[in-house]
């Protein structure tokens, strides 16, 4: 692991100045001649949320996030617009909110041509590009010609490992990074996309604990809404395993750059796609669905280091500064206009006169498992102190029909632990949280309940709150030409569900036809109708 030989020595205000007692930040401004183009390494989770010690989740072990945040930004306010896989990592692509970006804007959907994605980009303009582990996914893509089209052009795979465990990927991250590195000229930069697989599911229940030495005792956050048991503290302790793992294989990668000499030159970004796997968090519109870690380390390029970062950004914001940082205009790179703003002003440390006041947060469809493959439309604001909600189709369960799964819910040890106390009236409200039908607004204060169970919506004292948060989410998504303040928001359900094996997967679990999945555990499914009630 690397090391800080001066962290001891130096002082807040020289932090910007040294790294590992080597970089000296050599301008106040973004670097952007030809000669001078920094590499970038974009480190994407698989849902993970803010649980690094970072964060102050002093129970989970990322020394190398940790020691990149203090020697670079820590981002408190990073969202992603769209807490799915597939999605989210299109807007991470593309500098454009879900509903900016068509069929795109699903789960398990087709990436239209008309998108151009930053890694194509950089490519075009003398980048040397490519990425291990998990890229654009799930979905399937394809060039004018109906060939298979990269989304981020050279996949680095290859190279495998023997894992840990069984819920670990095979892919040898470390190692394909290096052939890639390998691969590349001395005076080309470089565009790298680390996906780990981690910590996405499934994994090897209890491996937390016989795997990486950890106690049930080491959990010290469960949030209201899950029971607070044995299972679901299992449950977590595997998936802080793997978001370690996670930040080992990042610590490596950086631990090479620093062996290359090129670390210093060369931007890292830490950041998910979404929140953790867990009931209620991805695939949903709250606070710790959406609320990720973001961390930016680059030398020569940030001005006065180690800083905390209390704006608000959104992760559209990664393509406008990657771009700028390598000298492209935006209007000449042939992508489609970019929603997201550039995060120069922040790394410089300098006044801007767009300051960012919210962010924007919204899905259609993700998992199917509701008749007709419709999806769960949401569109929320986050602005200030408030988490303001819309649920365009409240009649619809949120996470998907009973009978298919709860679809929208990765299969797993604390899903089947709250679904297994359903029946039993000093458990229901647990279920009811997770899987019950939901109110057409929802409104929170998250300093107060970051959990998002107490709906303010309906408050007298709230009601201006509500109701001006509702006027700017409606004109915003208006400004930005979100079909469904068009009308046109069906749209969205008549976009093909790219997956053959799970499409309609409502209708052929009531015909009786055993579906195979492996997002999801056959005690997931429920053996007819259950209640109905609304949690207001």
């Amino acid at each position: 692991m690397f090391t800080l030989t001066l962290r001891d020595t130096l002082t807040k205000n020289l932090a910007g100045l040294f790294f590992f007692g080597s970089a000296v930040l050599m301008s106040s401004t973004i670097l952007r001649a030809e000669s001078a183009r920094p590499n970038i390494l974009l480190c994407v989770a698989d849902d993970a949320g803010l649980h690094a010690g970072a964060y102050g989740t002093d129970w989970v072990s990322t020394p190398t996030m940790d020691r990149l945040a203090d020697h670079g930004l820590l981002f408190q306010r990073a969202y992603t617009p769209n807490s799915k896989c597939g999605p989210s990592r299109a807007c991470i692509l593309t500098g454009r909110n879900s509903w900016q970006l068509k069929e795109a804007g699903n789960h398990w959907a087709s990436f239209p041509l008309e998108f151009k994605s930053v890694a194509e980009v950089l490519n075009e303009n003398g980048y040397h590009v490519g990425y291990t582990g998990k890229g654009w996914l799930p979905g399937k893509a394809f060039d004018a010609n109906g060939k298979r089209r990269d989304i981020l052009v050279n996949q680095y795979t290859d190279l495998t490992l023997d894992p840990p465990t069984s819920g670990i990927h095979i892919v040898d991250y470390v190692a394909n990074f290096k052939t890639f590195l390998n691969d590349g000229q001395s005076e080309e930069p470089f565009f790298f996309w680390y996906g780990g697989w981690e910590p996405h599911r499934k994994y090897e229940f209890q491996s937390g604990r016989k795997v990486g030495g950890k106690s049930l005792e080491d959990v010290k956050w469960i949030p209201e809404f899950w029971p607070d048991t044995d299972v679901v503290r299992d449950d977590i302790l595997d998936y802080v395993f793997e978001l370690e793992y996670f930040d080992a294989r990042l610590g490596e990668m950086v631990d090479e750059l620093e062996a290359r000499g090129i670390l210093d030159h060369t931007i890292i970004i830490v950041t998910s796609d979404n929140g953790m796997p867990f009931p209620r968090v991805k695939g949903q519109t709250y606070e710790y669905s959406n609320h990720l870690p973001l961390i930016i380390y680059w030398p020569e390029g940030i001005r006065s280091a180690g800083r905390s970062v209390d704006e608000f950004v959104s992760l559209i914001d990664l393509v406008p500064t990657f771009l700028e940082v390598a000298g492209i205009e935006a209007d000449r790179s042939g992508m489609a206009s970019i929603t997201g703003r550039s995060l120069s002003p922040i790394l410089e440390n300098r006044p801007s006169e767009q300051v960012r006041d919210h962010v924007l947060l919204g899905k259609e469809r993700h998992d199917v498992g509701r008749p007709n493959n419709v999806g769960y439309p949401t569109r929320a604001i986050v602005e200030g102190d408030f988490l303001y909600i819309i649920n365009f189709e409240p009649g619809r369960w949120p996470v998907g029909n009973p009978e298919a799964g709860y679809a929208n819910t990765d299969g797993g040890a604390t899903k089947t632990e709250i679904l297994e106390g359903r029946t039993d009236p000093s458990l229901h409200h647990f279920w009811q949280w997770n899987f019950g039908k939901r109110p057409q607004e929802e409104l929170y204060q998250i300093s107060e309940d970051s959990d998002c169970l107490r709906n303010l919506a309906g408050y007298p004292e709230f009601v201006d709150k509500r109701n001006k948060l509702r006027l700017r989410l409606l004109q915003r998504l208006a400004e930005e030409g979100d079909p469904r303040m068009a009308g046109h928001g069906d749209i969205f359900d008549e976009y093909l569900y790219m997956d053959p094996k799970s499409t309609h997967l409502y209708e052929r679990t009531m015909e009786g036809v055993e579906v195979r999945s492996a997002w999801l555990s056959p005690s997931d499914f429920e053996a007819g109708p259950v209640g109905i009630e609304t949690l207001e």
